[in-house]
């Protein structure tokens, strides 16, 4: 199985390659184009800020490459927002692969004794971005084959993609949005797979079976 994981200065790449490791698979590190094409599945993995890596990624023409790929793709945190259409970090126009659009979240507000204002979500007071452990439901079949509906995994972000024709994952947190996302030969998940135990271990064997 050859796997390429995309390079281009904005992805958590080593836990990546020990999840995958975890799993009995090793990986390729590149930004090149022919090695990328070649794969037999590509992860795009993503901690940073939209602009900036949508930049980068222009730069070095990956941009193109990406939406143009045939394989399975797996876009992570950072890479499945910007497989949307844009994002609201930095008024970013992103890869347009998912209809699908990235906002930050945006607490309701109460206010306080001393009168300042706090941010409040689902469940009490929230704060961003989320941090931790969070459930995924109303799972769709094939990257979620064998997961139990309300499997925790593990998250860190400030901006979510909404919910849409797309999403085959959903999570609250504010609001409900898409946890994970499906169009053809593309997929994403807002959570981190090489972070979240034995559930995200699945999750990535999953893919790799696709």
């Amino acid at each position: 199985m050859n796997i390429a994981i995309i390079k281009y200065n904005a992805g958590n790449i080593r836990s990546v390659l020990y999840a995958l490791e975890r799993i009995g698979h090793t990986a390729i590190v590149t930004d090149d184009a022919a090695k990328i094409r070649n794969a037999d599945k590509v992860i795009f993995p993503g901690v940073g800020e939209a602009s900036t890596a949508m930049n980068y990624l222009k730069e070095i023409n990956l941009d193109q490459l990406i939406c143009s790929l045939e394989q399975p793709v797996l876009g992570i945190c950072l890479g499945m927002q910007l497989m949307c259409q844009y994002s609201e970090e930095n008024d970013t126009s992103c890869l347009g692969i998912f209809d699908e659009k990235v906002r930050r979240f945006s607490p309701p507000l109460r206010v306080i004794a001393s009168g300042a204002k706090q941010g409040r979500g689902l469940g009490g007071e929230t704060k961003v971005p989320q941090i931790g452990w969070n459930n995924i439901y109303d799972l769709e079949t094939g990257l979620f084959n064998n997961i139990p509906n309300n499997s925790y995994c593990y998250f860190v972000h400030g901006y979510y993609a909404a919910k849409g024709e797309h999403t085959i994952a959903t999570t609250d947190y504010v609001q409900p949005y898409s946890s994970a996302l499906h169009k053809d030969n593309f997929y994403g998940v807002q959570f981190h797979p090489e972070k979240s135990a034995g559930t995200g271990e699945q999750i990535l064997k999953n893919f790799i079976g696709l």
